[in-house]
């Protein structure tokens, strides 16, 4: 990836627009962006995050949209960001505005406008630009394809953060593991630990509930095995459990089988017992009866002799009933002939009280008649009933349209009411929604001041904070700086000391014979003697120390002022010279002004949603009056045709009903009387019919009689039974013949006569027998059927024990295969000696990489003096962390990144921010980086080690990058030709743009 331009407008601190050409910048391999604290060197690099991302990096993101716009653009002047670069041999360019917050082009206020992107791609062969998107999600999906970056680690490998390495360095395994798995994205390994153990968790409920149930059974055979069962003392879960269950289920099972077997041994016994006491008593029991038999048969003979002459009186009396029933059917038809011609000269004499008297001499055929005269008169009378009807839906329609009539004179008053005020109503909603939409519009210009002067208040606080600590620092500088003038005055003067007493000094060291170092005698006849107040080498090489840490801390109180001066400066460019409280006056003032009219526009809505509903109801109202105008007019004709009809009807009904009231009156008069002449001439028809039937009948029974034998048909009624008598008189006489024959039957029962000759039988003792024979008997069944119910519950759990137990081996073998692979993933198994995750050991084998790749830049920075190496070593709670050491080829030490200078923290996490690009690019696809930016830092570094890292910058041209260096350090200004400035002023911060 190439950057080749960048164009801004009205972004962050630029407030007109800005552009840098990075070709030129990258011509030299190595660039420098610089400007003072507040200008907006990393708002530049803001702008190329937002560009390919639509964010900025870091904890600058939470403030997107109309925040991203600057405070010194013009109203009408939009926010803009255009990218131009080329990656994976194409070159796009990218164009990004945030939501805007414009004036509105009619009226007064503001609205806001949605985000835009663009996305082109420059078309060689048509050697112009060609439109691929305009669609936010879109763009983002193409641009992080084609870096195979998300933005987190496009932040991290190209604008290289040199303070989050620096932590990274000092920080423990956990911060370091946070990091490497944003990068690496090694989350889905922290999902396998987390499903696995889920799974392990899962597995291990099965076996439980498994083992559980196992115990359960267990439980409930010991209840049915009594003693004879004892049960393990194992919990669920616990190896050999099923085992256990079932050798005691098996143990159970055979002393169950044992006891059904000495219980049917018993159970055949009292059997036996039994069936012989039954057999005694059925035959004790056998004689009892036929003794009794015999002698109930002797009593029934003796009554039966004394019933005798009631028995032939009873057959006489049924053999009379016998003939009478061959008279039967004559008398039953005389009988119903008499009851039907009584009913019938009843019915018609009151039929014929119904009619006038001039029909009461005639007959059924004049009745008839006169009945069929009444007919035809009534159907001629079938259009006047019609007439009739039809004129009474005239009056209810009539009646309908005066309802309606009112009604729509109701409907019609209460829009006139209504509309009468509608002029007044809508004026007055307007009114209000003009008042809400001026509030909306001085709220929104209220709420553009109010950020600015919030900004100046926060600034104005600040000033005065940095005010009081620039005064504290400029007393730490004169007190450092006195102290470093006393301990030079006092290292000079010590090392004179020493000067003027250097003959002694050299003297101490003197010996005969040997020549002076100072004038090569060999004899030394009178050496110097060292005074009292001699100084010595130490003590003058203690005041040089004393003096150079003085120095130190006067350059680091010095530093420290120039922060404070510089963040004072940038405050007080922000705040002015406007004091803190009246700034803080009017900020409560704006927020109380912008609350008030918040406040009034929030009316804006309901005002409105009010007129659009006042609105359609009068087109509703406008509408009902003019639709009852129109039905007015209608029932104006229709009341017109429905008079006329009426008056047609009227005459014609005058003529139809003669003398009677009505129509109506007349046809039911005609309908009563032709009624009443067909059910009088009916019924006169009926009893003529009757009274020939009753006739003949009477001469059919006189025959019937004569022939049965008897003298009159009275005799012959009077000899015949109901059906009752003659069933009780016939049950009487079967009943006699009935108990005559079994009495002669039983009498002559050879057995019966032979049993009452035996002595009387005693059965009350048989049965006492039997019973306990019989109780017995049951004891031992209900103990056999115990023992059979306990051995095949016994049967029955141990099968179920059994299978359980087989359906739960697989279950407990894939919970140990799932417990080991769990265990092992999860850093906590006996097989992992690192106790690592298994998330850690991946991010382990990245963090190896990256020490390995930035090693080879460290060992150029450092002239051969550090390697970063990887370690394992276990840390918290004894699992193995992601540890990052350094090893120092001048001890031979390896020793932790935590332990380096600030210098050395630089250059380290430098080369770790470059490996870490290298190896996020290798997995990213390989997807090459041409253009790198890195942060503040350089300024901790020694003259020396500067140049090294600078040659390990300039060495990255090998592969044809460049690298933007965005530094306040003076030196590298003079160092690095090409130069991006960032300059403020008041009206916004400008970029100057300086080539190789």
């Amino acid at each position: 990836m190439r950057l080749h331009r960048l164009d801004i407008t009205a972004f962050g601190p630029f407030g007109g627009s800005q552009s840098v050409d990075f070709d030129e910048l990258s011509a030299a391999g190595l660039f420098l962006l610089h400007g003072p604290t507040g200008a907006g060197k990393t708002s530049v690099l803001d702008a190329v995050c937002y560009a390919l991302y639509g964010s900025v990096p870091g904890v600058r993101q939470s403030g997107q949209g109309l925040t991203l716009r600057s405070d010194h653009a013009a109203p009408a002047t939009r926010t803009e960001v255009r990218l131009e670069l080329t990656v994976s041999g194409r070159r796009l360019e990218l164009t990004r505005q945030p939501p805007w917050e414009r004036p509105k082009k009619k009226g007064r206020g503001t609205t806001v406008d949605k985000a835009q992107s663009w996305l082109r791609e420059y078309d060689t062969t048509a050697a112009d630009w060609k439109d691929l998107s305009r669609s936010h999600q879109e763009i983002g999906e193409e641009i992080t394809q084609l870096l195979g970056m998300s933005r987190e680690q496009f932040c991290q490998v190209v604008l290289l953060p040199q303070g989050e390495f620096a932590r990274f360095l000092r920080s423990d395994a956990e911060a370091r593991g946070k990091l490497l798995g944003r990068l690496f994205d090694t989350h889905r390994f922290a999902e396998v630990e987390k499903r696995l153990a889920e799974r392990r968790r899962t597995t291990e409920a099965q076996v439980r509930q498994g083992d559980a149930e196992l115990l359960a059974d267990a439980h409930r055979m010991q209840q049915a095995a009594g003693p004879a069962m004892e049960l393990p003392d194992l919990a669920p879960g616990e190896p050999g459990l099923a085992a256990e269950v079932l050798g005691a289920a098996a143990i159970a099972r055979s002393t169950a089988r044992e006891q059904l077997t000495i219980a049917h041994s018993r159970l055949d016994a009292a059997e036996s017992a039994r069936v012989a006491a039954d057999r005694a008593l059925a035959d004790v029991r056998e004689l009892a009866r036929l003794q009794q038999r015999f002698a109930q048969a002797r009593e029934r003979a003796a009554l039966l002799e004394e019933r005798a002459d009631g028995y032939r009186q009873a057959q006489a009396r049924m053999e009379r009933a016998r003939k009478a029933e061959a008279v039967a059917p004559a008398l039953e038809l005389r009988d119903v002939a008499e009851t039907e011609h009584r009913e019938a000269a009843r019915a018609e004499t009151r039929a014929r009280d119904l009619l006038p008297e001039t029909f009461a001499d005639a007959g059924a055929a004049g009745l008839t008649a006169a009945a069929r005269r009444a007919a035809e008169e009534l159907g001629g009378l079938e259009s006047a009933r019609r007439a009739d009807r039809r004129l009474t839906e005239l009056g209810v329609e009539r009646a309908e349209l005066d309802r309606q009539e009112r009604a729509d004179d109701d409907v019609r008053q209460e829009a006139e009411a209504w509309l009468a005020g509608w002029d007044t109503h809508r004026a007055e909603l307007r009114t209000r929604i003009e008042s809400a939409q001026e509030a909306a519009g001085r709220a929104e210009q209220l709420a553009v001041r109010r950020e600015p002067a919030e900004r100046r208040l926060r600034a104005a606080r600040q000033r005065d904070q940095f005010a009081g600590d620039t005064e504290a620092a400029q007393r730490q500088v004169l007190a450092r700086a006195e102290h470093a003038v006393q301990a030079r005055a006092h290292w000079l003067d010590l090392k004179e000391q020493r000067l003027n007493g250097i003959a002694a000094e050299l003297a101490a060291h003197l010996t005969d014979g040997e020549p002076c170092a100072v004038c090569g005698a060999r004899e030394h006849p009178a050496p110097a003697r060292k005074s009292a107040e001699h100084v010595g080498r130490a003590a003058e090489e203690q005041a040089l120390t004393a003096h150079q840490h003085a120095e130190e801390q006067r350059t680091e109180a010095e530093r420290r002022l120039a922060l404070v001066r510089e963040a004072l400066a940038a405050a007080t460019a922000e705040a002015g010279d406007t004091p803190t409280g009246r700034l803080a006056g009017e900020v409560a003032e704006l927020e109380r002004l912008y609350e008030q009219e918040r406040r009034a526009a929030s009316w804006l809505h309901p005002a409105a949603e009010e007129l659009r509903q006042a609105e359609q109801e009068h087109e509703r109202r406008t509408g009902i009056q003019q639709q009852a105008a129109l039905r007015a007019a209608s029932r104006t004709a229709l009341r017109d045709t429905l008079d006329r009809e009426r008056a047609s009807l009227e005459e014609e009904l005058a003529q139809a009903r003669g003398t009677a009231d009505s129509v109506a009156a007349r046809v039911g008069q005609l309908e009563r009387q032709a009624a009443l002449l067909t059910d009088a001439a009916d019924t006169a028809r009926v009893a003529e019919d009757t009274a020939q039937r009753l006739k003949d009948a009477d001469a059919r029974l006189v025959d019937a009689a004569f022939r049965a034998g008897f003298d009159t048909p009275q005799d012959a009624a009077a000899a015949r039974l109901d059906d009752r008598a003659h069933r009780e008189l016939q049950r009487r006489l079967d009943a006699w013949q009935s108990e005559e024959a079994a009495v002669r039957a039983v009498l002559a029962e050879a057995d019966t006569a032979a049993a009452a000759q035996q002595p009387p039988a005693d059965p009350d003792a048989a049965e006492r027998a039997a019973h306990a024979a019989e109780r017995r008997t049951r004891d031992a069944a209900s103990a056999r059927d115990a023992a059979d119910r306990r051995r095949a519950e016994l049967d029955r759990l141990s099968a179920r024990s059994a299978a359980g137990a087989r359906q739960l081996a697989p279950l407990r073998a894939e919970y140990d295969r799932v417990a080991r692979l769990a265990a092992l993933t999860a850093g906590t198994s006996a097989d992992n000696e690192r106790k690592m995750r298994l998330e850690s050991y991946v991010l382990a084998a990245r963090l190896e990489q990256v020490a390995a790749a930035a090693t080879v830049r460290l060992r150029r920075m450092s002239s051969g003096r550090y390697t970063l190496v990887h370690s394992d070593d276990r840390a918290g709670r004894g699992r193995s962390g992601l540890g990052l050491h350094v090893v120092d080829a001048w001890t031979g030490r390896e020793r932790d990144t935590a332990t380096l200078s600030g210098g050395e923290t630089f250059f380290a996490s430098l080369a770790l921010a470059l490996g870490l690009a290298d190896v996020v690019t290798d997995e990213a696809g390989g997807v090459r980086l041409d253009t790198l930016f890195i942060d503040e830092g350089f300024g901790s570094l020694d003259e020396q080690t500067l140049d090294e890292v600078l040659d390990v910058l300039d060495s990255l041209r090998e592969r044809d990058r460049s690298v933007g260096i965005v530094s306040h350090v003076a030196d590298l200004r003079r160092r690095i030709h090409a130069q991006l400035e960032v300059v403020k002023g008041r009206a916004g911060s400008a970029v100057r743009q300086r080539g190789q």
